[in-house]
């Protein structure tokens, strides 16, 4: 089916949300990384590959939105990278929810003129 191909891409879409759900995990307060992928899959953002969330973490960190720190009192194994947010990752963080809130408009306007289209026999 030719318009199945389209609709796969919505796992593109989760990854894209990635960034500021992690973001937002680290308003809530630092994190490590399995702790932040756990919260991704507990958000709905389930099946990214690890070393996805890694490497944006790294981006994060040299963009400066996050900084990260050992932990090597907290925990039981090796010792473990904690992320936190940064000033610059709040300012990040905003402009994606700003950019958030614009798209669920346009999605709003959408569906509601699909709904009233279907409403009226289609």
């Amino acid at each position: 089916m030719r318009g199945s191909r389209h609709f796969h891409r919505g796992r593109r879409r989760g990854r894209s949300m990635m960034r500021p759900a992690l973001l937002f995990f680290m308003l809530e307060g630092p994190a490590h990384g399995y702790e932040l992928m756990a919260r991704l899959e507990a958000f709905g953002l389930e099946g990214i590959d690890p070393s996805q969330i890694y490497r944006a973490l790294r981006d994060l960190e040299a963009e400066g939105a996050v900084q990260s720190t050992w932990d090597e009192e907290k925990t039981q194994g090796p010792p473990r990278r904690v992320y936190t947010l940064t000033g610059m990752g709040f300012e990040i963080l905003q402009r994606h929810v700003n950019e958030l809130r614009g798209m669920r408009d346009r999605i709003s306007r959408l569906l509601d003129a699909y709904d009233t289209w279907q409403a009226s026999g289609g």
